[in-house]
């Protein structure tokens, strides 16, 4: 991974200074052994390094049902990814894409995801591996890996209209 400043060969940024429409709760921090972008790998894996996932108190009790070796979804904000890249050359090769195309951290929202496998709990610690991030990022939220759940029947079409929301 390279500097998050540098724009480099057919990359563009826009000048954004539009109000934010969300809050979000940090419900906790993560350790990790990355401490600069360029060492940090660029995807997780579930045999990948040791990391800690400390929650805070408040949201300790929804740690209750969580077993050791259950895959996650870890959600988290890149808090020193640019916001402001539209188009990206991710390998640094000159060919250029949108950053809605690709899962470079840096975006509008900085929001990513990992799957992780949850090695130990202990107390308001987890340690997983999978993560891909740098140490110090804030925490958004934890989920069961989505692969747990059935998806449930679609819609019939009859049922569905265009506007419904």
């Amino acid at each position: 991974m390279t500097n998050t400043d540098e724009i480099r060969r057919g990359e563009s940024a826009v000048t954004w200074s539009g109000a934010t429409d969300a809050g979000l709760v940090y419900v906790g921090r993560i350790g990790t052994p990355w401490f600069d972008t360029r060492d940090c790998p660029r995807h997780g894996r579930l045999d990948g390094q040791l990391c800690r996932i400390e929650v805070f108190d408040t949201w300790v009790p929804a740690l209750r049902d969580l077993a050791d070796g259950a895959l996650l979804e870890i959600l988290y904000w890149l808090h020193r990814s640019r916001r402001d890249v539209l188009l990206q050359s991710p390998r640094d090769d000159g060919t250029t894409r949108s950053v809605f195309s690709i899962r470079s951290p840096l975006r509008p929202n900085p929001i990513a995801t990992s799957i992780v496998r949850l090695e130990k709990r202990e107390d308001a610690v987890l340690f997983v591996r999978g993560l891909d991030c740098l140490d110090g990022t804030p925490l958004l939220d934890i989920k069961p890996d989505r692969t747990d759940f059935v998806p449930l029947a679609p819609p019939k079409a009859a049922d569905f209209q265009v506007g419904d929301a």
